[in-house]
């Protein structure tokens, strides 16, 4: 498979704030051949751990190949869907509770190529991407390595 599309900055410092993804959104009503958006929102959970309630997640990765990672998947989705644009980005750092860490925006034509599409990028990011959480527990600083699911 020829690599056809630029590749994208996917990682933000800290939460991916509402009004960022307010603004990606209304970039897009200039895409007059866009029928459908599917967009899927990470947020950060007050999980209830033994030791306390989850308040944040530190995300940490391997950035170059994260990279890469994000890129494949990109491609991918391009050849396998019939997609119009497509947009990941990932939290590094402190995201807390209540705060989105993860931004899937996917536009196509018809509104099934942008589910799919969604569903997809986000199960290969969860699967392929070497990106490391650790959830804070409490106000008492306590870390632990959170488990992908």
């Amino acid at each position: 498979m020829e690599n056809t599309h630029k590749k994208r900055e996917v990682f933000v410092q800290g939460p991916i704030s509402p009004e960022f993804i307010a603004e990606s959104i209304a970039k897009h009503q200039t895409k007059t051949n866009v029928g459908a958006h599917a967009i899927f929102l990470g947020q950060i959970r007050a999980d209830v751990k033994d030791n306390g309630v989850v308040s944040g997640i530190d995300y940490t990765a391997y950035e170059e190949m994260a990279d890469l990672a994000f890129y494949s998947i990109r491609e991918a989705a391009f050849a396998k869907f019939d997609l119009i644009c497509l947009h990941i980005y990932h939290s590094l750092g402190l995201v807390p509770v209540g705060e989105v860490s993860l931004f899937v925006f996917v536009s196509s034509a018809h509104r099934r190529a942008a589910f799919e599409a969604s569903e997809f990028i986000v199960e290969e990011i969860k699967a392929n991407v070497p990106i490391f959480a650790k959830e804070l527990i409490g106000e008492n600083g306590d870390f632990h390595w959170k488990e992908n699911k």
